[in-house]
């Protein structure tokens, strides 16, 4: 009986560290968010209006490129409108990559089981799109409210919003707590596949490389970490990172315009989605 005692008591431990190390990713995310809204905020004001500016907004200036948007939303106003909607984007960026990698790292974890711990690609892309789903559900009121912030400027003839706090209660008062979630369909599809493709890429590219450089060296004589200098990992990122942008960046114009604020009467720009697709479409065809 004595030999028997000890045995359950590993699990717990091994438990506790699987744990830790969860929420040592959720910290890392949600610190690495912080840090890029704080530094990348004014272009991505810049291209929220881009997005929305469909040329039949007077509610926004002209603008001709990104440097020339950069230099009148500061002559006309000021700092505060380069880092407008600054705190629910801190907020918003923190919380979702926190999430996305909680949920991320538990899915693949509960995929992994009696798998010896390795992942097909197809379960990657389960557990990516898995904590996508989870973190826009949870966010999407938040990017909201940071793009109706970032849309406003002088020429608004509506009363603005004076914060991410007065935002949401106006919208409650007035649009109802439904409005918090337009743009829900276009966000799910650009949270899913977005984080799907990029931490799918980035798993392949990883394991190309891995095997790439391996074949040249004796099996086993070094990890796949070691395999990797920072030239690979910098090359990793910024690959599966423009892989996903560029094949996500329509959902993102769609979830800007449908989260425009309503006009002045009250009727929303876009009703939904496909009214924004077929607007835009039309659009262009007059353009050309």
């Amino acid at each position: 009986m004595s030999q028997s005692q000890p045995q359950p008591q590993p699990q717990p431990q091994s438990k506790s560290k699987s744990e830790q190390w969860q929420w040592e990713n959720a910290t890392a995310g949600a610190a690495a968010g912080f840090a890029t809204v704080a530094a990348m905020h004014p272009l991505d004001v810049v291209r929220t209006r881009f997005q929305v500016n469909d040329g039949r907004i007077s509610t926004l200036p002209s603008y001709k490129n990104t440097a020339h948007a950069i230099f009148t939303i500061a002559r006309l106003e000021g700092l505060r409108g380069l880092y407008a909607g600054f705190n629910p984007a801190v907020i918003g960026s923190t919380v979702s990559w926190g999430l996305y990698f909680f949920f991320y790292d538990r899915a693949k974890q509960r995929h992994s089981k009696n798998k010896e711990g390795k992942l097909s690609p197809g379960l990657h892309l389960a557990s990516a799109a898995e904590a996508g789903a989870l973190v826009c559900l949870c966010t999407n009121p938040i990017w909201l409210v940071k793009t109706r912030l970032q849309l406003q400027t002088p020429l608004h003839q509506t009363q603005p919003y004076s914060g991410l706090y007065d935002a949401l209660r106006t919208i409650m008062r007035e649009e109802g707590w439904s409005a918090l979630y337009r743009g829900i369909i276009p966000g799910l599809f650009l949270q899913v596949s977005h984080g799907a493709i990029q931490f799918t890429a980035y798993e392949e590219l990883r394991k190309g490389i891995i095997d790439f450089k391996s074949k040249d060296r004796k099996k086993d004589s070094e990890s796949d970490d070691k395999l990797l200098n920072s030239v690979d990992y910098a090359v990793l990122g910024a690959s599966s990172k423009i892989a996903a942008v560029l094949l996500t960046y329509p959902f993102q114009v769609v979830r800007a315009r449908l989260q425009q604020r309503p006009c002045s009467d009250g009727i929303p720009r876009y009703m939904d989605s496909w009214h924004v697709v077929k607007e835009t479409a039309r659009l262009a065809i007059e353009v050309i």
